[in-house]
């Protein structure tokens, strides 16, 4: 709650408690929380020093906190002093880097990333930089980057931002993938399949793209190009929306959690063998075949290829 002001969840849980309490030590505090004492200790040291929290004079085992008014307002003052200073900033370099930027000839449109962590780090700027939408080309060699590890997306779907995502069908296999992708469809991520995508992709509002490049018979991502407006850059783009096109939905916001034909629909014809889509909605590789051979006789097709194309033609997919 107090993040932008220097507190995590730890300090705040005490200040709070404190607030509540006309005083308290530290085993009390402990006891309170489910914290260890010492770690309640050492909180308590770091309250003090921000002027949060004080010693009683005549206990000074126990600690009292410092009126909200008091202690926090100035915490508060200085932050917005320093938000405006850093806005202020923040724009003075924009200007600079686009008039710089104006100049750039055709060889500088494209920046050269290198090492992984830079990587990472260029994707987490791009994303936490984004203020309309993201698109990703997600393949499926290794992960560069695992769905966990990505905070800056979660964050960037909670304040609004589109993500529309395009995955490799093998992508699809990889354990715990599906269970991922409901829970990044809920919160508002589009996500379709093909059996192949060019290259791993991050694009950023229609503004930068970078392009994640590993060494040639190697899994391991090396570097990126960050690809500045330009003609390349509408090319990247053009690119994206011609793969969205074509690609298949995995299956729909307003879904429910439970295995739908839909669901199963979108497994096969992105490509996944009996055995994979069974993994993936854990059930069974003869409940597959059971659920595919009744929509079959359903449809009045006896192929995969025909039960897809009778699939989209009937608005099950």
């Amino acid at each position: 709650m107090l993040e932008a002001i220097g507190l995590d969840d730890e300090h705040t849980a005490i200040y709070r408690l404190l607030l509540e309490l006309p005083s308290a030590d530290a085993a009390q505090i402990a006891a309170e929380t489910g914290m260890p004492v010492d770690e309640v200790a050492r909180l308590l040291v770091d309250l003090e020093g921000l002027g949060l929290a004080a010693r009683q004079a005549s206990s000074p085992e126990r600690v009292v906190a410092s009126p909200p008014s008091l202690a926090l307002r100035p915490m508060l003052v200085e932050s917005e002093r320093r938000l405006t200073a850093a806005h202020a900033a923040f724009v003075q370099l924009s200007e600079i880097y686009r008039q710089g930027a104006a100049l750039r000839a055709a060889p500088e449109v494209v920046d050269v990333v290198l090492g992984p962590d830079a990587v990472r780090q260029r994707i987490a700027q791009l994303q936490a930089s984004a203020s309309e939408r993201v698109d990703v080309f997600v393949k499926s060699e290794v992960a560069l980057l695992e769905a966990a590890d990505n905070v800056e997306e979660e964050r960037a779907l909670g304040r609004g931002v589109r993500y529309r995502t395009i995955v490799e069908t093998g992508v699809i296999e990889r354990p715990g993938f599906l269970d991922a992708a409901r829970a990044a469809t809920a919160a508002g991520e589009e996500i379709r399949a093909l059996p192949e995508v060019p290259t791993r992709l991050f694009l950023a509002d229609g503004r930068l793209a970078l392009l994640p490049m590993r060494p040639e018979g190697s899994n391991q991502v090396g570097g990126a190009l960050l690809v500045h407006p330009s003609g390349l850059l509408d090319l990247v783009t053009a690119v994206f929306e011609a793969f969205w096109q074509s690609a298949r939905p995995l299956f729909t916001a307003d879904e429910e959690d439970a295995v739908s034909e839909r669901e199963l629909l979108s497994l096969l014809v992105v490509g996944l063998t009996d055995a994979a889509a069974a993994a993936q909605l854990g059930i069974s590789v003869r409940t597959v075949q059971r659920r595919i051979s009744d929509l079959s006789e359903r449809a009045g097709v006896s192929s995969r290829f025909q039960l897809g194309v009778e699939a989209v033609r009937r608005g099950w997919l």
